[in-house]
């Protein structure tokens, strides 16, 4: 039986995250949706609460924290502003968690320690134009030489790629052996031959970049690979295993936004002389809103168990992020309707939850891909 009373620390966390999203988040987040500004002042501030390194060990500059807890403060984060948990999901769950489990003690030295305390940031670089869900079907390549990796290639749809300091990406080392022939590399910012593009102009989570990464002759040390040659895809698989997780955790706390602005607006806006929040068919929504935003939250918690308990959790993780992006679409989608006109307008704000719902179905793995990899692992 898993317990899911939090503890003294993590009400603490709790409520911590939930003042500074509502103190450092709220004002600006519509200006900062509409021009797609990144919301730096604020990720410097997550990064001084610790916030930007939850589950590293405190010894490597991060919070020491379990899982459960990190899904706690992402979903209040999530809940006023669903880019700047993206931000905080990649480095905390794809860059951080990474490093900690996969990185060398000399690597944890020189980068997981400013990741962790949020004096760096941090980006994931798995897909390129032609792989998406199929993350294997990679171009970029390195070939080793004299101490160094020489890469090129181009990855796209780069989370954080414009404002990061570093990029954990993987590309092939031996073309010949498909996913088995993946590496994974760290890539400084300052490297010869490592480039950004343009920042993606988005439907969602807009002040978040996203970006394409171009490598052209880059030299990479031999001592910036994470792991053995040939690793690099076991390595992001099992990192995006964690991080779908962090993206339940997003939709959670976009679905929790919608419904307590539903509710809000259901109770003071009126037709035929009554609030509309007294009709049957807005009370059918709210209802099935708030049962659906539970359900959400008992799947991650569980995955989230799990894997502080050192259990399999690839099922149940895939089944949380399933479930819970549907659940945050749907929300949303419900707010903008019982907001009605209204909710058509920028000006209210509730357009925006469901703009930045529909990409915790597509990013870390499809809503498909979930499907795939639950129906994978129930025919073991």
């Amino acid at each position: 039986m898993i317990d899911f009373t939090l503890t003294e620390d993590q009400e603490l966390i709790q409520k911590t995250a939930r003042e500074f999203a509502v103190e450092h988040l709220a004002p600006g987040v519509m200006d900062r949706d509409e021009n797609a500004e990144f919301p730096y002042e604020q990720i410097k501030l997550m990064g001084e609460l610790g916030f930007m390194g939850m589950m590293v060990p405190e010894e490597y500059s991060g919070a020491g924290m379990d899982t459960l807890t990190y899904v706690i403060a992402l979903e209040e984060i999530a809940a006023v502003e669903a880019a700047a948990s993206t931000i905080m999901s990649v480095n905390n769950s794809l860059v951080c968690q990474l490093l900690a489990d996969w990185g060398t003690n000399v690597q944890k030295d020189q980068y997981l320690k400013t990741l962790a305390s949020g004096i760096k940031l941090g980006a994931y670089s798995l897909s390129e134009p032609q792989s998406g869900s199929d993350a294997s079907n990679l171009r970029t390549h390195a070939r080793r030489k004299n101490g160094h990796y020489i890469i090129n290639g181009t990855k796209n749809w780069v989370t954080n790629g414009i404002n990061s300091d570093i990029v954990v990406m993987f590309c092939l080392t031996d073309k010949d052996l498909g996913s088995k022939g993946i590496s994974a590399f760290i890539v400084d910012k300052g490297m010869a031959g490592f480039s950004t593009g343009k920042k993606e102009d988005k439907l969602g989570i807009r002040a978040s970049d996203t970006c394409e990464l171009y490598f052209e002759d880059c030299e990479v040390p031999v001592e910036n690979r994470i792991g053995e040659e040939g690793a690099g895809f076991k390595i992001a698989m099992n990192t995006l295993g964690g991080g779908r997780i962090g993206i339940a955790a997003q939709g959670l706390g976009i679905a929790r936004a919608a419904l307590e602005a539903a509710v809000s607006y259901a109770g003071a806006r009126k037709q035929f002389g009554k609030t509309i929040g007294s009709f049957g068919a807005i009370q059918n929504k709210l209802a099935n809103t708030a049962t659906e935003i539970d359900a959400a939250r008992l799947l991650i918690w569980r995955a989230a168990k799990l894997k502080d308990r050192g259990k399999p959790y690839v099922k149940e993780s895939s089944m949380a992020k399933l479930y819970a992006s549907t659940v945050a679409m749907k929300a949303a989608t419900d707010c903008v309707q019982i907001y009605g006109g209204y909710g058509y307008m920028r000006e209210y704000g509730v357009e925006r939850l469901m703009r930045d719902a529909k990409i915790t179905q597509i990013y870390e793995g499809t809503s498909e891909i979930q499907q795939l990899v639950i129906g994978r692992e129930l025919m073991k």
